[in-house]
């Protein structure tokens, strides 16, 4: 009786998972993006949240084609079947080419496919740091980035390469957290959320923060090729490169993703750095998943080779007169006292309000009354500041639905100040 009373309550209650739990797990959070994704479903409300390409761009006749030829063609049982942990030696190959481009050379023992540049951050987390680790970190920087390094109980530190703060402040206020500065996670070029663009001199400086603390540097190069104005400027593995002479002196990881220029639903992205490092990386990729799906790869490599360059100035064309328009509108419809990032290419305008006017309450408000979504900026500081904030995103915003989105948004916000 009293076995069957216990059986009846075990089955009644549940296992209480959070007690079995890692103490890590506790620092996991929802992603605000993620949830806010869900608004793209209600045709009533003009999204400007979801940092996400229009999947009105993707070549999708160029993607049937190539999936058809993989699972067709001499090749096809190798489109199936498992395969090696760095990645379809052929794309890795078109890559060696694409970052020779860029002013990186490398060889593919330099380069590991990844699900995505998201599995690399992770990864890379994993990597480096042990519990009270510091990793250096822009103030805001990218929710993805904090949500990956999170996990593996760091903490985070402010990186600002025009800071005047000492090496040994920096070490200090690591120590003091219970560990050492392992590496500044940096996306140099039209950063989520801001919008903005380091210089060569930031890098420069990023580089020379870097070898003063003699630690890594994450270069996450997600919106690299989605530049409408102004000078390319060499990646930050670039300049690391010709500082040192070869990939293998350099200090600096490079994370690559197609997600933001062919198609994100593959998952498909890239590491690049110097072998001892891609040599851990493939081992925690073989623990992981084995390896990014074969098919993918092959349908990215061949289109990819037929026209990269094609698409990418198909979709700069577009999100550059998208951009042109919000700034526009945003100018004619803000109140005095808003301002915003003018970026030269990306996905994102990254907008300041007076203080006092939360970011989170306005758009509730926003919801509530205008049926216009954006991000909240707090979630993408690592301290929780930044409330008077906001992230818009206008690659999936037609132009008349930028006009109408922002003028009811400067609406609200006047009814705040």
């Amino acid at each position: 009786m009293a076995q069957a009373a216990m059986v009846e309550t075990a089955s009644r209650d549940g296992l209480d998972w959070p007690t079995l739990f890692a103490t890590r797990s506790a620092r996991m959070k929802a992603s605000e993006i993620r949830e806010l994704l869900k608004l793209l479903d209600q045709p009533d409300v003009i999204s400007f949240a979801g940092g996400i390409p229009d999947p009105a761009l993707f070549p999708a006749d160029a993607f049937s084609a190539a999936l058809t030829r993989a699972l067709t063609g001499p090749g096809r049982g190798a489109a199936l079947q498992y395969s090696v942990s760095e990645g379809y030696r052929p794309l890795r190959e078109w890559l060696v080419g694409r970052m020779a481009s860029l002013g990186v050379a490398c060889s593919i023992d330099n380069i590991m496919i990844t699900s995505g540049s998201q599995q690399a951050l992770d990864y890379l987390g994993k990597l480096f740091l042990t519990r009270g680790d510091t990793a250096l970190v822009g103030w805001p920087t990218y929710l993805g980035a904090l949500q990956a390094f999170n996990a593996y109980e760091p903490t985070f530190d402010r990186l600002d390469p025009f800071a005047n703060r000492s090496t040994d402040d920096y070490r200090a206020t690591a120590a003091a957290a219970g560990g050492s500065v392992k590496y500044a996670y940096v996306s140099g070029d039209f950063a989520n959320p801001t919008g903005e663009t380091l210089d060569r001199t930031a890098r420069g400086r990023v580089l020379d923060l870097a070898e003063s603390l003699d630690i890594a540097v994450i270069e996450d190069a997600a919106y690299q090729s989605l530049r409408y104005d102004g000078e390319e400027i060499e990646p930050i593995l670039a300049l690391d490169i010709a500082r040192h002479g070869s990939i293998e002196a350099a200090r600096t990881i490079y994370c690559g993703s197609f997600s933001k220029t062919l198609a994100p639903g593959l998952r498909v992205g890239w590491v690049v750095a110097a072998r001892p490092v891609i040599a851990k990386l493939v081992l925690m990729k073989q623990a992981a998943d084995l390896h990014s799906a074969t098919l993918n790869q092959m349908a990215i490599h061949t289109v990819a080779s037929d026209g990269f360059s094609a698409q990418v100035d198909t979709i700069r064309g577009v999100y550059r007169g998208r951009r042109d328009h919000m700034l526009s509108a945003l100018s004619r419809h803000m109140p005095e006292g808003v301002s915003w990032t003018r970026p030269d290419g990306g996905m994102f305008v990254w907008v300041t309000l007076p203080e006092g006017i939360d970011g989170a309450a306005l758009l509730a408000r926003s919801l509530e009354t205008a049926r216009v979504a954006f991000v909240p900026g707090r979630a993408f500081f690592a301290d929780g500041s930044g409330a008077n904030t906001i992230r818009l995103s206008f690659s999936c915003a037609s132009e008349a639905m930028i006009e109408e989105g922002i003028a009811r948004l400067g609406k609200v916000v006047r009814q705040q100040l």
